[in-house]
């Protein structure tokens, strides 16, 4: 052993003159690590310029008056939003998107667990019955608009062709366009159909995670199937309900494709982000824009945050 090993394992004396030896990463945990830093930089700084960017740059400017027609931009407070208020077509948008929420958020959660259910013990085909399940959810809203529009036409539907051939109605029905609920339904209903599959994957995820052996104690103590389901089921797959429900808050306050495909610039459908989409590039008043964007978004995070208040609750096993 030469002269420099010994002083390295040279033993350090202690408190109460005890001998300890020093640790070799001693002199390490005093220097700084960059790589963590440089392997977060790039998704940090994709994030900041793709989000964070520009919804300050909304914020500012939904206080300024920003109309290409009559220019220059000047500040105006919180004009924007008050006459976002006195928009009978925004308040309308805004009653329709209410229920856009209500039906898709509630609907979808309830396909959601009970597809899960059915998906969660394996059975022949279920990877099969899996595959399908994703592809409404995997095409654009555009794409589902566009195939929904021929199954809702009031002309050669296939919605009116069953009911028709079922004898549930004497006549070919028009379900776009004229009564408002019908519409929104009928709108939602697509929408639905392509969250559904997403929600029920988040769902399924928390389902698997719950251990069989709590499904044989409850069985053991005689627990009917609905019982442990209430009690079992349920409330430990809780977080993946609550993702879901997030995920389904998010997409039917930002509905967009269905209602603009299926009914075109109709009030009885139009949502809050069609709205925003008219303000601005038909009216081309920007500033009114931004403000409806960043009201969708404060709303958005209030949901989001009251359902992981009411519905999350932490699992333990």
């Amino acid at each position: 052993m030469n002269a420099d090993t010994r002083v390295k394992n040279a033993p350090v004396v202690g408190p109460g003159g005890r001998a300890k030896l020093a640790s070799p990463g001693a002199k390490r945990r005093g220097r700084f690590d960059i790589l963590p830093y440089a392997l977060v930089t790039p998704l940090a700084l994709f994030i900041i310029s793709l989000a964070l960017i520009p919804a300050l740059f909304t914020i500012v400017a939904s206080f300024f008056k920003d109309q290409a027609l009559n220019p220059p931009v000047r500040f105006n407070g919180f004009e924007n939003f008050v006459n976002l208020f006195n928009d009978a077509g925004v308040l309308s948008s805004m009653g329709n998107t209410v229920i856009y929420v209500l039906v898709g958020v509630i609907l979808s959660t309830v396909l959601a667990v009970f597809f899960a259910v059915i998906l969660r013990k394996k059975f022949l085909g279920r990877s099969l019955l899996i595959a399908v399940l994703i592809l409404p959810w995997a095409l654009p809203g555009v794409v589902n608009g566009i195939i929904w529009s021929n199954i809702w036409d009031s002309n050669t539907g296939l919605v009116n062709s069953l009911l028709t051939s079922m004898h549930l109605i004497d006549t070919y029905q028009v379900f776009l366009g004229q009564n408002k609920f019908m519409t929104i339904l009928a709108i939602e209903m697509v929408q639905v159909w392509q969250i559904t599959p997403l929600s029920t994957l988040l769902v399924l995820a928390s389902m698997q995670n719950i251990p069989d052996e709590l499904y044989e104690a409850a069985s053991l103590d005689g627990g009917s199937p609905w019982k442990v389901f209430w009690s079992v089921t349920l409330p430990l797959t809780a977080p993946g309900i609550t993702i879901a429900m997030v995920q389904a808050v998010i997409a039917t306050l930002n509905i967009f494709d269905q209602p603009y495909i299926l009914n075109g610039a109709a009030s009885t459908g139009a949502s809050v982000t069609m709205q925003t989409y008219f303000i601005s590039f038909q009216n081309l008043d920007f500033g009114q824009g931004y403000a409806l964007s960043l009201i969708i978004t404060i709303v958005t995070l209030v949901l989001s945050l009251g359902i992981l208040k009411l519905v999350y609750r932490p699992v333990e096993y």
